[in-house]
């Protein structure tokens, strides 16, 4: 940093202590901001959960001394956002549009950016944290990049009931200046000013603190090339974001659009579950075997020499690295070697920790038997799932609901971010088409079906003519509707052509 950046830095604090230059401590103090600081306060207690990130534990011990240790959580919270978002959504997903051109151009932006690998991860920091928000952009190469927002990077401006319209995005970059660490936060904010006219601010941040955004600084000082302000007239029809929300009403804040993560569905049974599984570690740790031994067995050899003078031999000591013996002082010598290794409760823990899991398998909607042990004693298989109606399969379609949305707010803001010319190098759009076009998700259920025996039943019903062909051929398949007509048109080329005539004419007879 040269002498005329930090003269300016020095002016905007002083112009930030009258007022002059905007400074903001959290995020959520900018007016825009729709949502209260304590919905963000949740995101990092869900956080912390996720990544079994907990405070050390204060203790005292047997002599008095206070300790600190380290809590042992148990990482139920990754587990189970890592199992419910692989039942949700995996590489063999079919995402397709009923139009070709826009089809054919959304298919090669999410391969160009590895969406079928790269979502499913997401999808699980999603259902830990409530919610995760993705927005299409254009990078140097003049190609369709998806850039991804966690919870707690995602800010609400204005919404209605079923979506959001306007949003602020957040990004942190750390740097070093005069051997500190320096914080910038890029606040990016999309905002609609008319019916058809869509703005894009650019807002960057400084601060000393870690804890604090601090004041507004020029975008120079890390993005040289970045606008402060984009204004689309008569171009963008719908916001070029997409966010994804978690199923369920917050019953935390009535009023806010983001959604609840894994640990406020079940919060009680989380923090208890990981409690007793850092008692139960810490009893094995301290319940290992000790074996008492008298004083009186480890004494050395006494030697009466033939001048009447005393010696004593080698004092019997333990291997260096043996630690399961221990010296018994006093007048213990009578009681001879004593195990004095505690009883470690397992059976107590499992029973209880069987407990809180089913309970917790309840409240955030898992089958019975997912983490614990089922009614008969065995874990839950796919099949005992889809015959039982299970929790799992229901909560799984809840969360495809929000999920199959997510999905089509992405590929409409991807082709509205194609179409708008100035956004590349050579001012040219990537798409011309129509952009609200119909976009279909194609599941994998593979996890809660049988796939033959499907394949088997609705082929008698397509024989039995009470199934179409072309839906057949679509969810068995994974085909798309434009594929599945293919499909049919070909079969109809290759079948062989039996004339009505052929048929009905008589052989000629054979004189």
């Amino acid at each position: 940093m040269n002498i005329v950046d930090r003269i300016k830095i020095l002016f905007r604090k002083g112009g930030a202590k009258v007022g002059m230059v905007k400074q903001l401590n959290k995020i959520t103090d900018d007016e825009r901001i729709a949502i209260s600081q304590s919905e963000y306060d949740r995101i990092d207690m869900n956080l912390k959960y996720y990544q079994n990130k907990f405070p050390k534990v204060e203790y005292l011990t047997s002599n008095g001394y206070k300790r600190r240790r380290p809590f042992h959580g148990s990482e139920l919270d990754k587990k189970a956002c890592e199992r419910l978002a692989s039942i949700l959504f995996n590489e063999q997903c079919e995402i397709s549009a009923k139009d070709s051109v826009a089809n054919e151009f959304i298919e090669s932006v999410l391969v160009q950016n590895h969406f079928n690998q790269v979502f499913e991860e997401k999808l699980e920091t999603a259902i830990a944290l409530g919610g995760v928000a993705a927005r299409p952009y254009v990078d140097d190469q003049d190609n369709i990049r998806i850039a991804w927002a966690y919870a707690k990077q995602f800010y609400p401006l204005r919404n209605n009931t079923d979506r959001i319209s306007e949003a602020a995005f957040s990004s942190r970059t750390v740097k070093t200046e005069n051997d500190m660490p320096v914080y910038y936060t890029l606040l990016e904010f999309h905002e609609w000013t008319g019916p058809t006219s869509y703005k894009i601010t650019n807002e960057l941040y400084r601060s000393e603190q870690v804890d604090v955004i601090g004041m507004q600084v020029s975008l120079s000082a890390l993005y040289p090339n970045m606008q402060e302000v984009v204004v689309f007239d008569d171009i963008i029809k719908a916001p070029i974001f997409a966010y994804l929300k978690t199923p369920g009403r917050n019953s935390k804040n009535l009023e806010s659009p983001l959604g609840l993560g894994l640990a406020d569905r079940a919060l009680v049974q989380m923090k208890t579950i990981n409690q007793i599984y850092d008692q139960f570690y810490r009893e094995i740790k301290l319940g290992k075997r000790k074996i008492g031994i008298p004083e009186e067995f480890l004494r050395s050899e006494i030697a009466y020499n033939a001048d009447d003078s005393i010696s004593e031999g080698m004092p019997m000591v333990f291997d260096t690295d043996q630690d399961v013996y221990v010296k018994l002082r006093g007048d213990s010598a009578d009681s001879g070697i004593q195990n004095l290794t505690p009883e470690i409760r397992a059976s107590q823990y499992h029973d209880s920790l069987d407990i809180l899991l089913r309970s917790f398998e309840d409240y955030v909607g898992f089958s019975a038997g997912t983490f614990s042990l089922s009614s008969n004693g065995s874990i839950t298989t796919a099949t005992e799932v889809v015959s039982n109606n299970s929790k799992t399969y229901q909560t799984r379609s809840s969360y495809l609901t929000q999920v199959e949305g997510f999905i089509k707010d992405l590929c409409k803001a991807i082709l509205e971010v194609a179409s708008i010319g100035e956004l590349f190098s050579d001012g040219q759009a990537r798409y011309t088409g129509d952009v609200d076009v119909e976009i279909d998700t194609h599941f994998d259920d593979g996890v809660f079906v049988d796939k033959d025996k499907q394949k088997e039943e609705e082929r008698t019903d397509v024989a039995a003519s009470i199934m179409p062909k072309l839906q057949y051929l679509m969810r068995n398949y994974g085909l798309s509707e434009q594929e599945a007509k293919q499909w049919l048109r070909q079969v109809d080329e290759e079948s062989p052509d039996f004339s009505t005539n052929s048929i009905d004419e008589e052989p000629e007879e054979v004189e």
